[in-house]
């Protein structure tokens, strides 16, 4: 498949540069993949579009303020971006750069009071750093800033909404974005109603912005993102694959994390408790194991992310309902509306 197939147009006055005053405000376009049909709604309505004893799977992964700098040469004037990607170990990081050409193995970047050396220089600008002087979260909270997606253009954004109400474990440098329609109310609204809630993490990260510059979509290849899936979840998600109870995911993340820990087991699909990393790609063609539903925004052309929500229905019946929104006035990606595809 060409990656130029997952293109589409989408003028700019589309692209969503504030969050809906109130979270589950945000419009609803709802998509069942049996029949075809498309048609719309409010999030704060989710209820209707469940089952008694449905099985719903969040990311509380939490935003950091990944984004901090530095400068060399105690020249303030010379300044380098670091983009930190993920911890390995305490104080050393991977991190993306920039200017990545001025940043060579043995280069040391300085900051107030923390400075950080460069101990591996990998590609795509990708470098690892050794912090020392400062814990480097401590770091972040005093001089780092919250990454949001370049083609947000507003300066006097509350970063707050770009964070779940549930987030609870720092690591992400990208916000799990179906997850920002939910409030408190209506989760336990959904409790109420015998909607079981289960969470697990993935920390997104390169893996979910990176862009694809392959030709074709199968030479593309996933950056390693971080997850954890608790005890709790494979109870609760296989008991619900034995009862045929349907397994629904908030967002892209908590598909990847999911189908990446499917195993076939006595007859039907199952997962297992696991921390690690992740780089599985799902696009079309793939062959969901786990997830039966998914609520998810509207994405980048030719993204990864799109490839996997054409995977789940069919490129044919996505678009035509990108195509629906767009024609009438959906706002889309990070704080824009969502889809739930059934």
């Amino acid at each position: 498949m060409l990656v130029s197939e997952f293109d589409y147009n989408l003028p700019k006055e589309l692209i969503a540069q504030y969050p809906t005053k109130k979270r589950d405000e945000s419009r609803l376009l709802l998509l069942n993949r049996q029949t075809g049909e498309i048609t719309e709604t409010v999030f704060k309505n989710i209820l209707n579009c469940f089952h008694q004893n449905d099985l719903l799977i969040l990311n509380e992964t939490k935003v950091i303020p990944a984004r901090i700098f530095g400068y060399l040469d105690n020249k303030p004037d010379r300044k380098i971006e670091l983009l930190l990607l993920r911890e390995i170990e305490n104080n050393l990081w991977e991190a993306l750069s920039r200017p990545a050409k001025k940043l060579k193995l043995g280069v040391i970047i300085k900051f107030k009071n923390a400075q950080a050396q460069i101990l591996e220089c990998k590609g795509s600008g990708i470098r690892i750093v050794q912090f020392s002087g400062k814990d480097v979260y401590k770091l972040m909270r005093e001089q780092g800033e919250v990454a949001l997606p370049p083609y947000i253009k507003s300066k006097d954004v509350d970063v707050n909404r770009y964070q779940t109400v549930y987030a609870q474990k720092e690591g992400a440098i990208a916000a799990p974005t179906a997850g920002l329609h939910f409030t408190p109310e209506l989760l336990k609204e959904l409790e109420n109603n015998g909607i079981e809630i289960q969470k697990i993490i993935l920390h997104s990260g390169f893996g979910t912005f990176r862009p694809v510059k392959e030709e074709l979509v199968e030479n593309h290849k996933m950056y390693f993102e971080e997850f954890e899936i608790n005890e709790k979840v494979p109870q609760s998600v296989n008991k619900a694959k034995m009862e045929k109870r349907r397994v629904i995911a908030a967002g892209t993340t908590v598909v990847r994390a999911l189908e990446s820990q499917a195993i076939f087991n006595n007859g039907y699909w199952t997962i297992k408790a696991n921390n690690g990393m992740t780089d599985l790609y799902i696009y079309p063609g793939y062959d969901f194991k786990i997830v039966d539903a998914m609520l998810t925004n509207f994405h980048l052309p030719k993204s990864t992310l799109l490839m996997l929500v054409c995977a789940f229905a069919s490129k044919e019946f996505i678009f035509n309902a990108y195509e629906y929104a767009i024609k009438n006035k959906f706002r889309f990606y990070s704080f824009g509306d969502v889809m739930f595809v059934y």
